[in-house]
């Protein structure tokens, strides 16, 4: 079965500086692949390429069976993936059903928003007129999902989304990924740093240092793989 999303022998950077070092690996319809990893060791690099926010130096991103190299980030986007990056980066000034509406570009104009959005958070409802700025950040955070998830993707990419997060929120936000990969056959790539958010959540699992994967598996060994102390080292 091919898979969703497919990377070969990815090496990718910034100018001279090469962070990333010939990197494999696929993602199927309905996984959560987990990345983890300490700070600096191109996580986040990793994310930008597959958006195409950091070029490729060498190797190939394939998504749906199409070659993504050469696509913008809004092809991709168009293409059918969701980044919710670390900053968040929701507009502070516009309200929550604005940005949720800026989520949709990809969409017909006339399309109203999901109601769905709402069902899974629900204090996104109880806000919808209120500026995004003025929003805790948990719930800041649950609105940069949803605005992800407002152009319908089939692959949901987030870095570090319980990053200064309260733990309900947190709890929440886990909620939400479960039941778009099992229900709904949402794939995820979640880069994150909290272990056992990882483990309760990947089918599949990524161990990244000094741009290189050192480690792999299923999410069901990561305790077994010893994955939390290689977190430690």
């Amino acid at each position: 079965m091919q898979a969703l999303l497919q990377v070969q022998g990815l090496t990718g950077g910034y100018g001279a500086i090469e962070v990333l070092h010939d990197l494999h690996f696929s993602v199927q319809a309905g996984q959560r692949l987990a990345i983890l990893g300490r700070n600096g060791v191109g996580k986040t690099t990793l994310l930008k390429c597959l958006m195409g926010l950091v070029p490729v130096r060498e190797g190939r991103i394939t998504f749906q069976g199409n070659d993504l190299n050469r696509r913008a980030p809004f092809e991709r986007a168009a293409a059918g993936m969701g980044y919710v990056p670390q900053v968040r980066e929701i507009f502070a000034r516009l309200t929550v059903e604005e940005n949720l509406r800026m989520g949709m570009a990809t969409r017909p104009a006339s399309e109203p928003i999901p109601q769905a959005l709402y069902d899974l958070f629900p204090v996104l409802h109880q806000m919808q007129h209120r500026r995004g700025g003025d929003l805790s950040g948990g719930q800041q955070q649950q609105l940069a999902i949803a605005r992800a998830l407002a152009s319908r993707p089939s692959l949901l990419i987030l870095d570090e989304p319980t990053e200064g997060i309260q733990p309900n929120v947190i709890q929440d936000i886990g909620r939400v990924i479960k039941h778009l990969a099992h229900d709904k056959g949402l794939s995820v790539v979640l880069v994150e740093q909290f272990y056992d958010f990882a483990e309760e959540l990947a089918d599949q699992y990524l161990l990244m240092q000094r741009g290189e994967i050192v480690m792999r598996g299923r999410g069901a060994n990561m305790k077994a793989d010893g994955v939390r102390e290689r977190l430690a080292i």
